[in-house]
């Protein structure tokens, strides 16, 4: 059971309903963690603001990958289950790829890098070596994209940390 309130959407502040409203176009329904961050309108928006610019970045399996890659490195139940549902309903990763995405590879090598770079960032809390930067530039990704990299995996602890905190009710069926 949730230990933070999960309103339902019509019962968030109204400065959260403008997002709320958004998301519920986007995805049909607003899941839970969105419910959970609606108590601060702030939180939610500036979430909402990260990503949608970070959609942008890199590719969507690789965005799925690190999701799991972090969600796993933190332990964190909803997060796993949301970006399982996600990556093999969006990002159309097979079980096998979302399972040694939790690992921090991947059966592809540019993916691969991806990921262990992402687990190693997660891992040290940043503080990888010259090797670790190395392997991922020799993969093919430039500086901009290692910064990518970077955000996604920032962005992943923070919903890591919101629902770990929160202890979010899954409510993402299992694939």
């Amino acid at each position: 059971m949730s230990r933070l309130s999960i309103p339902a959407p019509q019962s968030a502040p109204d400065a959260s309903q403008a997002t709320l409203g958004a998301i519920n176009a986007k995805l049909g329904r607003v899941p839970n963690f969105f419910r959970v961050l609606s108590n601060s309108p702030t939180v939610i928006n500036a979430h909402a603001a990260l990503n949608q610019g970070l959609g942008k970045a890199l590719d969507t399996k690789t965005r799925e990958r690190i999701a799991l890659t972090v969600a796993a490195v933190n332990g964190c139940e909803y997060c796993n289950a949301a970006h399982t549902f996600t990556g093999f309903n969006f990002a159309k990763l097979s079980r096998e790829e979302i399972d040694r995405a939790r690992q921090g590879t991947s059966e592809e090598p540019k993916a691969a890098a991806a990921a262990a770079f992402a687990r190693r960032v997660a891992e040290t809390r940043g503080k990888v070596s010259q090797t670790d930067i190395d392997a991922v530039r020799a993969a093919g990704f430039g500086e901009g994209q290692i910064v990518e990299i970077v955000a996604v995996v920032a962005e992943n602890f923070f919903t890591n940390l919101i629902n770990n905190v929160a202890g979010t009710d899954v409510d993402f069926p299992e694939i």
